[in-house]
């Protein structure tokens, strides 16, 4: 299904989620993470995937490294994947839309975030090829920000980047693509649109306001944004 728009009301400023949805790195953790279960005779699938999706990487690991059964401990599987990660995350590609629509809202005046469970390093290291439209947010909330307290599926994330642009919650609208990050948005008190993987079930979004099949889908006048004829 698409996303009934007109029951959002007023969108005063965007907030967008980084992986998945701007960047298509969550191949890249996919093949690093089978990399390293492969090491140790693990298979690392779909079934374990779909529940990491979003995470925060302390988190991610322990769910990891439990549900393959790994002899190595969460902080030794975020050390083993680091440089696996250097080398890979600057071939990130954009997803469909995604410098299109981060433009047209620019160009309109319209406050627009990134609210990201990376850090700030790996945050760098994916946007290698993508510097010129991600400074054109007016801020980047990263999981390690000194005034972040607890990565998704808490709030602060999306807190942080709505005090930053000076915009109420409840008239901030969110663009993410895990189930983790819907939590976190609503927990904020915002609007949130999910653009999930193909492979994931709708039922994993029933907290969000409506589901997008790409960001394509969106149309900002139907929250009171200025009208984009998408490319």
């Amino acid at each position: 299904m698409n996303a009934q728009l007109n029951d959002l009301g007023p969108i005063k400023a965007i907030i967008f989620d980084m992986d998945g949805l701007l960047l298509d790195t969550e191949g890249i953790y996919t093949e690093i993470t089978q990399l390293i279960a492969e090491r140790y005779g693990r298979t690392y699938d779909w079934t374990i995937k779909q529940n990491i999706i979003g995470r925060g990487a302390a988190d991610l690991a322990r769910y990891v490294v439990e549900a393959l059964d790994l002899p190595i401990s969460a902080e030794e599987f975020l050390v083993m994947r680091e440089p696996l990660m250097r080398e890979r995350f600057p071939r990130a590609e954009a997803m469909p839309g995604a410098q299109q629509l981060v433009r047209h809202l620019k160009q309109h005046q319209v406050p627009i975030a990134v609210g990201t469970s990376s850090s700030q390093m790996s945050f760098g290291e994916k946007i290698t090829r993508h510097g010129d439209w991600f400074a054109l947010f007016d801020t980047i909330v990263t999981a390690d920000d000194p005034e972040v307290t607890a990565a998704k599926p808490a709030p602060d994330i999306f807190l942080t980047a709505a005090r930053r642009l000076g915009v109420a919650p409840g008239e901030c609208l969110v663009f993410e693509d895990s189930p983790f990050g819907v939590t976190a948005a609503k927990a904020a008190g915002m609007r949130v649109l999910a653009v999930p993987d193909p492979a994931m079930a709708d039922t994993k979004f029933a907290q969000a306001d409506g589901i997008l099949r790409s960001l394509k889908g969106f149309q900002p006048a139907a929250c009171g944004l200025p009208h984009l004829v998408w490319a």
